[in-house]
């Protein structure tokens, strides 16, 4: 660390990774500043997992107030309203809470918060508007954002980030793409009324995850109403008094009220003089870096969405952690990508870890699969038909257990402890071994004896 220069760490960027970053660097004795141009948090806090998950909460209340009746609650939904300011007002109060959070954080860490867009001038100096700063180390986490595909109409349609502030909830909406985003978004506007049809170029969604997981999911989600045409894309999207006019591959042509693309997502560098410095972006612009998040310019890392690892806020905290140690602690660690558990907030939910069926065959394991579906206890009374699938994926030679995939009621709660175990290594025996929580649907997962495959 030198005092010759304004900082020893500046970083780009306030999301997940750039504030672990920061706060554990400044931890370390670094002085460290954070240069953020929209809002602290990024993506996750503000247009990504926390208010989409809050959003999830309130679809699935309809259902909730259905079941009651098999409960003995006597609830008239032909007098139920739902009022979708109310529900966007309060999650913009819970998101500004959570910003103060973040600014509270850094303040206390002894980061000092940059307001304004950075450009980098050099590999030691920082310009945000007409003032440069210099800095021993420069870390790019600018993260990522949407990218609405080039056809006629693209600024009729949105993406996420609109979604979140919509004045009012249209009768008809049309959700594009095959993604985390496209099936949360689907499930949430359906939950909330909207008559909803989701489009998807593939032959089905999901693409990455286990086939049993994509056909399951596609089932339950044709349950809840929601209308999805595969093996179709938008072609151009027209504008009239008030709805809009898609017209699609296969030649038909359909009227909504909305259309969001969630068709992808782009590295954010825009503006920052990445290419001009020397600085290697690989073919999908994503800034390309080495193991240990070091760029082509020695004294400038990046981390994040940015660098186009799985987009997954643990993994840019994961990551946050790790270059802090590199840059100003014993310069040891690095970050373990396998077995990585997520969840995609669809209704109902999935979760998942390690590896699927497809993958292990590919490795060239001897599978054995384990999997069972039935109908979850807290239905049986509601009379809802919504089902419940899990499955194991386990290497018939080793007894590991590859991976632990669900479908249902609080997935990605229940994939969370059974991500501990397959990261341990874990076994089908002790699996077996275990004594099961009676009755929860969790317990599924310890007492499935018999391989299907």
């Amino acid at each position: 660390m030198s005092d010759s220069q304004d900082y020893d760490l500046i970083v780009i960027g306030a999301g997940s990774g750039g504030v672990r970053l920061a706060r554990m660097s400044a931890g370390r004795g670094a002085r460290v500043a954070v240069v953020e141009s929209r809002y602290l948090g990024g993506t996750c806090v503000n247009v990504g997992c926390v208010p989409k998950k809050l959003f999830v909460y309130g679809a699935h209340v309809h259902d909730e107030l259905e079941d009651a009746a098999g409960y003995g609650w006597t609830l008239p939904l032909d007098q139920v309203s739902f009022d979708w300011p109310t529900l966007v007002a309060n999650k913009n109060t819970e998101i500004e809470r959570l910003n103060g959070i973040y600014g509270r954080m850094l303040e206390n860490a002894g980061v000092t918060v940059i307001d304004g867009t950075a450009s980098i001038k050099d590999p030691n100096t920082v310009v945000v508007g007409d003032k440069q700063y210099t800095t021993a180390h420069i870390t790019v986490a600018t993260g990522s954002w949407p990218v609405v595909p080039d056809v006629p109409g693209k600024e009729c349609i949105l993406t996420s980030n609109e979604m979140f502030y919509l004045p009012q909830l249209p009768k008809q909406a049309v959700i594009w793409g095959g993604g985390y985003i496209a099936v949360e978004f689907a499930g949430i506007l359906a939950g909330l009324g909207v008559e909803t049809t989701l489009l998807y170029r593939g032959d089905l969604f999901l693409r990455g995850f286990d086939n049993d997981v994509r056909q399951f999911t596609e089932q339950e989600m044709r349950k809840k109403g929601i209308h999805l045409e595969f093996g179709v894309t938008i072609e151009a999207v027209e504008a009239e008094d008030s709805h809009y006019t898609v017209k699609l591959s296969n030649g038909n042509v359909m009227e909504t009220g909305l259309v969001m693309a969630a068709t992808g997502r782009r590295a954010l560098v825009d503006g920052l003089g990445l290419t001009e410095l020397g600085i290697e972006l690989n073919a999908s612009g994503h800034v390309v870096v080495d193991d240990y998040f070091q760029t082509s310019v020695p004294s400038i890392t990046a981390l994040g969405d940015v660098i186009g690892t799985p987009q997954l806020t643990p993994v840019a905290l994961a990551q946050g952690m790790v270059l802090s140690r590199r840059l100003f602690g014993d310069g040891e660690g690095e970050v373990d990508y396998t077995a990585i558990p997520t969840a995609v907030f669809c209704q109902p939910n999935i979760g998942t870890v390690g590896l699927t069926e497809q993958e292990a065959r590919v490795a060239g394991h001897t599978v054995k699969i384990y999997r069972s579906e039935f109908r979850p206890m807290k239905y049986i009374l509601s009379g809802r038909e919504e089902r419940c699938l899990m499955k194991l994926v386990v290497d018939g030679a080793t007894d590991k257990v590859l991976g632990a995939h669900m479908v249902g009621p609080d997935a990605g709660e229940i994939t969370q402890g059974l991500a501990v175990a397959i990261k341990a290594g874990a076994t089908k025996a002790q699996f077996d071994s275990t004594m099961g929580i009676h009755p929860t649907s969790a317990e599924e997962f310890v007492t499935m004896r018999e391989p299907v495959a």
